[in-house]
């Protein structure tokens, strides 16, 4: 993801209220000593895999809906994931292409089994639709389909899906540079190899090419090793709890900055190691780091990218 990287590298350069610390990159990679620990993709049990072409689907569902749990306090990701789980058990077809295109905002808190309206459900149900609509349109109905249909290229699976589903493309416009971060696309690749385990429908070559997924747990991980140093203002803001505006410059800074940060560690890792580090490793790690925090404190924005 070549866009991702350059973008995000020209926005650590150029950025007013985010630091990317060389020294707290050198302090992380040294503690680590060239071995990030070991971490599982669905190491808390809470995903749904049959190593079929339905767990293809269940996955594109999922990193569809992959966003903006934090203005609920008690909803979280494993809350999404065992949901969308609980409900294929109960209906195989839960999750076909036509079935998709129905649901409205009530028929999914059911389907999650969740009490109240969900953050941004307007929104949760209209990307529904849309994947439902364009996998029928354009995939036969299946993301497996879509899934087949990259070459067992990594880069051209995100390519495809930004190309087809507009809920995907997740970019701004940074102090006049467009600005590509692409997470939920760059998820669904990444959630494919982990079940998988880089074999049949997760089997990509070029693997190496997707970078972290900028979100709201990460940033506020590198910020606490001392990777990402924020201005005061923005310190403040977050600290407080206050909402920062989608597309904004400080919401831009603090996830192209950590995409650079972690493409930093990676490449110091690789020079002082010798070990290739993938970029999708280094995420998965400091992600759970972050949730096993609960009292990280991360910025705010309503967005449907993350």
């Amino acid at each position: 993801m070549d866009d991702v990287r350059e973008t995000s590298a020209w926005v650590a350069t150029h950025s007013s209220h985010v630091l990317v610390d060389s020294s707290g990159i050198e302090k992380v990679v040294e503690n680590i000593q060239g071995s990030i620990p070991k971490v599982e993709w669905d190491y808390e049990g809470i995903h749904y895999f049959d190593n079929g072409p339905l767990s293809v689907q269940y996955l594109f569902v999922l990193d569809a809906l992959n966003f903006c749990f934090w203005p609920d306090k008690d909803l979280n990701y494993d809350h999404l994931a065992s949901g969308l789980k609980a409900a294929l058990q109960n209906d195989k077809s839960a999750f076909d292409a036509d079935r998709l295109q129905m649901y409205t905002g009530p028929e999914l808190r059911e389907l999650l089994k969740w009490p109240r309206p969900l953050p941004l459900e307007d929104e949760r149900v209209r990307l529904l639709h849309e994947v439902g609509f364009e996998l029928e349109r354009n995939f036969g109905g299946k993301a497996s389909n879509l899934v087949e249909s990259c070459g067992k290229s990594a880069a051209k699976l995100v390519a495809l899906v930004t190309r087809h589903f507009a809920g995907f493309r997740d970019h701004s416009v940074y102090k006049g540079h467009q600005v590509f971060l692409y997470k939920r696309a760059q998820i669904f690749v990444a959630d494919l190899w982990g079940a998988f385990k880089g074999q049949g429908y997760g089997e990509f070559y070029d693997i190496g090419s997707i970078t972290m997924f900028a979100d709201y747990v990460v940033p506020a991980v590198l910020e606490q090793l001392g990777v990402l140093k924020y201005s005061s203002r923005l310190a403040n803001i977050i600290e407080t709890n206050d909402e920062i505006s989608s597309g904004s410059e400080e919401e831009v800074e603090l996830r192209a900055c950590s995409v650079y940060a972690v493409e930093k560690m990676r490449e110091l890792i690789r020079i002082k190691s010798g070990k290739q580090v993938l970029s999708v490793e280094l995420d998965l790690w400091l992600w759970s780091v972050g949730v096993q925090c609960p009292a990280l404190q991360h910025h705010r924005t309503l967005s449907i990218y993350y």
